[in-house]
């Protein structure tokens, strides 16, 4: 057994469709990429740009999407020597993967996924008659082609938000099905990795910073646009001088997930002590610009140079195709479309 396969297997897929925010760093982006660094555990990060089509039909911004992300992800030092980095589109064994898992999914399992749910709920409370009405085969059917991703590589562990642990369920039902069916142990029954301690920024306006609530601090805005957004974080009217609560205040929250545990303290202090929200806000805005002001200056080189994101993303798809083409070969005999000689 090779040296690779005895690693921990750890999948995360990135849906390209938006911009990434402080929010996507803290809960997502910095934990995976300190783990890309552990010698113990084979990363394997992929732009979800297949998954991007159900929710984007808009060419242009999938396009700029995925350039953006994979800028961040390289600007902020995700080790792509030990990592396996790679675009989802570019590995054409998981649409047929995904095809040969459609056969054996049974559709009560997609009926009972909650995004499919959701939709159906919202055609019923708006009164259409047609309870699928503007629901893709895509919407439908994107549980399978995440079990795809996941089976592909035989990941031992999916870190998952707890809406997403249902579709980690599904993947471990059509692998076990692949496997009783064909009998064989082809896949890996993977597990979902819920990190409690994972924060959630919450955005300018206090609830949780989300694109669909308009009320994101892009990564990487410039120093000037940085300024303009903390400023506008969401406060309560007590006056300079009056103790406030740190525990309650977004603009304290945002702090403390990228200061250091001496530094929250310091601040937790000033709070107590009655800072005003002006000082507070450029003390924040300060300390932010400072810890992002060199991945800021890489990842617009980067964006300068798509040619080297390219070659990147193409060694990533390389690696990966070399675990994923000779599966596929196993599964097509295993299915009865192997080569005849």
């Amino acid at each position: 057994m090779s040296a690779a396969s005895e690693k921990i297997r750890v999948l995360t897929g990135i849906t390209t469709t938006g911009t990434p925010h402080l929010g996507n760093y803290v809960g997502a982006i910095k934990p995976a990429i300190e783990a890309s660094q552990d010698p113990g555990v084979q990363s394997y990060y992929f732009l979800a740009d297949l998954h991007a089509l159900i929710k984007c039909q808009d060419p242009r911004r999938v396009q700029e999407s995925r350039l953006e992300i994979a800028a961040t992800w390289m600007a902020l030092g995700l080790d792509t020597d030990n990592a396996i980095f790679y675009r989802q589109s570019d590995i054409p064994e998981i649409p047929e993967l995904t095809w040969m898992l459609t056969c054996v999914c049974a559709k009560g399992l997609m009926n009972r996924a909650h995004a499919y749910k959701a939709a159906v709920a919202e055609n019923e409370a708006a009164g259409n008659q047609d309870p699928d009405k503007g629901i893709t085969m895509g919407l439908f059917g994107y549980p399978v082609l995440m079990a795809a991703d996941i089976l592909m590589f035989n990941a031992n562990r999916v870190p998952v938000g707890r809406d997403q642990i249902q579709h980690i369920e599904m993947a471990r039902d059509m692998a076990g099905r692949f496997n009783h069916l064909y009998k064989g142990q082809y896949f890996t029954l993977p597990e979902a990795v819920v990190d409690q301690k994972v924060e959630v920024l919450g955005g300018l306006d206090g609830r949780k910073m989300s694109k669909s609530y308009n009320n994101t601090i892009p990564l990487f805005v410039s120093e000037k646009k940085l300024q303009k957004l903390v400023r506008k974080i969401k406060t309560n009217s007590l006056e300079p001088g009056e103790p406030k609560d740190p525990d309650t205040c977004t603009l304290f929250q945002i702090y403390s997930a990228f200061a250091t545990a001496e530094e929250t303290a310091a601040m937790r202090e000033e709070y107590v002590g009655g800072i005003g929200w002006g000082e507070a806000k450029n003390r924040v805005f300060e300390y932010l610009n400072d810890h992002l002001r060199e991945p800021r200056e890489r990842y617009q080189a980067l964006l300068e140079d798509p040619g080297h994101i390219e070659q990147v993303l193409l060694k990533g798809a390389e690696r990966a195709r070399a675990e994923a083409a000779p599966l596929m070969d196993r599964l097509r005999q295993a299915a009865g479309l192997g080569r005849f000689v």
